[in-house]
This record gives structure tokens, C-alpha cells and sequence, in this order.
């Protein structure tokens, strides 16, 4: 019994040294994997600054595709998202509607304590407005005389009559049609524009 004995030692020996052997090189060695080219996602380009000032600069807003176009002379040079008011595909009739207005406007303030960021406030009514207002009885012979001659002058047209008034084009987001009867622009958007445009720019708002 003990001469099997000896040799079986030794065979388990053997076989427990060699379970402890690092493995070969080849089964430690990686399979190199292929170089797989991969192409950066594009960067969105910086947006180039306006050169101020502008020539003869004129705002356009076309109320369906809510969108802003600003010219410098003939040439447009910056377009912008934009949100209407809460009732935004009619013409402003009256106060309260929260409908932003149509017409042929200019710029007769601007305002950097806005409680909308910043603003620049639209010369509604206009005289268009002020003759329908007094067909429809909406405002005095009075009041009419008094928007128009105050649109002859470019001034602040009366902003408390029964049209309504305060129309702004201002900051605080244009993600939705949120306003009542303004035009809401994101803030990044309205500091470029307000920047860009004097007081007397012309406005003209498009159904």
C-alpha cells in the first residue's frame, strides 16, 4: 500500500503546483480591437454680432409663423422666435381682448427696468385704429384727435382709452402665446434687439 501511495503524492503534487502557474502569454494577451474613426458632433456656430448701428433699422413680426425679422436698411439681419398674446390670430380691437394688434407702428419708448427683462413699447393705437375706435364708438371725437396728433408727432400715443394700450415688445420667453396682446421675446433675443434699435424705429406686426 505504501509503495502506491508515494507516487500518488507526488502526482497530486504536480498537479496542484501547475493549477498554481500564472497562465501562458497567449492566454494572457488582449486581442487587439480595430480603431473605430469616430467624427465630433458639430458645435453650434457663434452667432455674429450685429454691426451697429443699423441703417434705417425697421422691425417686422408675422403674427402665423410667429416669427421677428429685423433690417438694417434692405438687408435682414436677424430673425427671431416670438410668442403672441393668449388670443393671437385677430387684429387688437379693443381693451382686454389680449390680442396682438396689426398694423404700422414705430418704437416710442424703451424701457431696461421692464418687469419683462426689457422691453420696447409699440405706438398702439394707431391712426387706424383711432378712426375705427370712433365708428365704433369705442372712444370720444376727443380721444381720436388725440392719438392721431400724437402719432403725427411720433410720441406716445394715449395708452388708457378703450382700445387699450401698453403694447410691448419684450423679454421673458417665446415658448408659448402667453401675452396680453404683446410680442415675448427669449431674453438673449430682446437685449440684442433692444441694443440694436432706437426709439422711432418702425414696427409693422402682420396677421
Amino acid at each position: 500500500m505504501k509503495r502506491f501511495l508515494i507516487p500518488l503524492c507526488l502526482f497530486a503534487f504536480v498537479v496542484g503546483v501547475s493549477c498554481l502557474q500564472p497562465p501562458t502569454v497567449a492566454r494572457q494577451s488582449v486581442v487587439p480591437q480595430p480603431k473605430v474613426e469616430t467624427t465630433p458632433a458639430p458645435q453650434p456656430q457663434a452667432k455674429v454680432a450685429l454691426k451697429l448701428p443699423l441703417k434705417n433699422p425697421r422691425i417686422v413680426v408675422f403674427k402665423r409663423e410667429r416669427r421677428l425679422e429685423l433690417y438694417s436698411g434692405e438687408s435682414m439681419v436677424r430673425t427671431y422666435h416670438v410668442g403672441l398674446g393668449l388670443n393671437p390670430v385677430p387684429d387688437k380691437v379693443r381693451q382686454g381682448d389680449r390680442a396682438t394688434p396689426e398694423g404700422n407702428f414705430y418704437v416710442f419708448t424703451k424701457n431696461d427696468k421692464s418687469a419683462f427683462y426689457l422691453s420696447l413699447g409699440i405706438s398702439y393705437p394707431n391712426v387706424e385704429d383711432a378712426e375705427r375706435g370712433l365708428r365704433d364708438g369705442l372712444i370720444s371725437r376727443r380721444q381720436r384727435d388725440a392719438i392721431v396728433n400724437a402719432i403725427k408727432r411720433k410720441a406716445t400715443p394715449p395708452q388708457n382709452t378703450a382700445l387699450g394700450g401698453d403694447i410691448y415688445i419684450h423679454g421673458n420667453g417665446a415658448s408659448s402665446d402667453w401675452t396680453w396682446g404683446c410680442v415675448a421675446l427669449e431674453n438673449a433675443d430682446i437685449k440684442e434687439l433692444f441694443d440694436a434699435v432706437p426709439v422711432g424705429t418702425e414696427v409693422t406686426i402682420k396677421p
